[in-house]
């Protein structure tokens, strides 16, 4: 049996193959990522549910939000803090973020309106404390206004638009969250711009980036205002991960 099969069997209808439908394997056929037909991916003892197809969260991305998590418990311990999950998508990394600190509120930023019901329904379905998160539609700060927060949590899109993707990820992820401009730094630049006023004093931006541009990406946060930023190595062993500290 194929792999993607078993994986969808056992994902998707708990081990009962007479379940699978023609439309699911046509699915499967024509190159759809198995995390959109499935419905859901794991994400930290999360299920993130992908109904309206948002990008579909990466390895690199739970590892780094792991990393984050490490970190944020040792720096509050039972503190309360803010965190912006900004390009929120799914909303994996501040639903993360939501279980693993109860005192902690948790603001998502998108872009695009249909996510914001998955957000919301994500909360919902994994049990976690909505009185803790709001939601918010626009391009980046724009909806924050002169909102501050202690962490800032990014995985922005950082793709150069010349890059050729495999197909599973270019004929159905969203080229909004993917593509940013002939360097990929177009998104990344504009948050360089603004995320200094929308951090607190001694609060943190996480960033993810691209392995060919994130040196740059580092650099544009210093040019705006950081104190200090480190690029990091993911899983992979490649860059990955830009640290800022205002």
């Amino acid at each position: 049996m194929d792999t993607d099969l078993k994986h969808l069997i056992a994902d998707k209808y708990n081990g009962d193959a007479s379940l699978v439908t023609q439309q699911d394997q046509e699915r499967i056929a024509h190159g759809e990522p198995l995390a959109y037909i499935i419905g859901w991916v794991p994400f930290l003892g999360l299920r993130i549910g992908l109904d309206s197809h948002p990008l579909i969260p990466r390895s690199e991305t739970e590892w780094w939000t792991e990393k984050l998590i490490h970190h944020l418990q040792q720096k509050y311990t039972d503190t309360p803090f803010t965190v912006l999950d900004l390009c929120a998508g799914s909303g994996a990394i501040g639903l993360a973020l939501l279980k693993n600190f109860p005192h902690a509120r948790v603001s998502f930023g998108e872009i695009s309106p249909m996510h914001a019901p998955l957000i919301n329904k994500n909360i919902q379905s994994n049990g976690l404390d909505a009185s803790r998160a709001d939601i918010h539609i626009g391009s980046l700060f724009t909806p924050f206004q002169n909102k501050q927060f202690d962490v800032v949590a990014c995985n922005p899109p950082y793709i150069p638009h010349k890059r050729t993707l495999e197909r599973s990820v270019s004929n159905f992820e969203p080229d909004v969250a993917l593509f940013a401009g002939p360097e990929g730094l177009d998104v990344i630049t504009d948050i360089a711009r603004t995320v200094k006023k929308h951090i607190t004093p001694g609060g943190e931006l996480w960033l993810e980036a691209d392995t060919d541009n994130i040196v740059r990406a580092g650099e544009l946060l210093a040019q705006t205002g950081a104190l200090l930023t480190t690029v990091q190595n993911d899983l992979y062993d490649r860059p990955r991960l830009v640290i800022a500290y205002y």
